[in-house]
């Protein structure tokens, strides 16, 4: 029988895996009563305090769309606004203690269901596969990591 993968060019390849990925990620969202962006929100709040116009950059999204974003955030309790104190017009958004146990938690859930996926994939093919990740998102400016 002929290994479907073996019909895969290099852009398939990283299609399915990113459907993959994004499904893994868009159920534990899901897990937690969260869409994909209001989970994708709360990671890069994860190790940053951004400014709304930074999180709208890292997020893709217009000023109209992130604040609709973040408003639906803080009323569930998951963040928080700060006023600048060098610029009041500039505001800050930041993760409540509360929303930052839940990230702790589902970072660990996306952890362990990545390395359930990548079980049978060698030590040398991880590192292989992480050094290829890093070159590819290394060459795109736009990306924000």
């Amino acid at each position: 029988m002929t290994d479907p993968t073996d019909e895969l060019d290099l852009v398939d390849a990283l299609a399915q895996l990113s459907f993959l990925v994004q499904g893994v990620f868009a159920g534990l969202a899901a897990e937690h009563d969260m869409s994909p962006i209001q989970a994708r929100l709360l990671g890069v709040l994860r190790d940053r305090e951004p400014t709304m116009n930074e999180l709208g950059r890292h997020l893709g999204l217009d000023k109209s769309s992130i604040s609709g974003l973040v408003d639906r955030a803080q009323r569930r309790g998951l963040v928080e606004r700060t006023v600048s104190a060098d610029d009041r017009r500039v505001v800050h958004v930041s993760l409540t203690p509360a929303a930052r146990a839940t990230v702790a938690a589902a970072a660990a859930a996306f952890a362990e269901r990545i390395e359930a996926l990548t079980a049978d994939v060698s030590e040398s093919d991880r590192r292989a596969l992480v050094r290829a990740t890093r070159r590819i998102l290394d060459a795109d400016p736009a990306w924000l990591g």
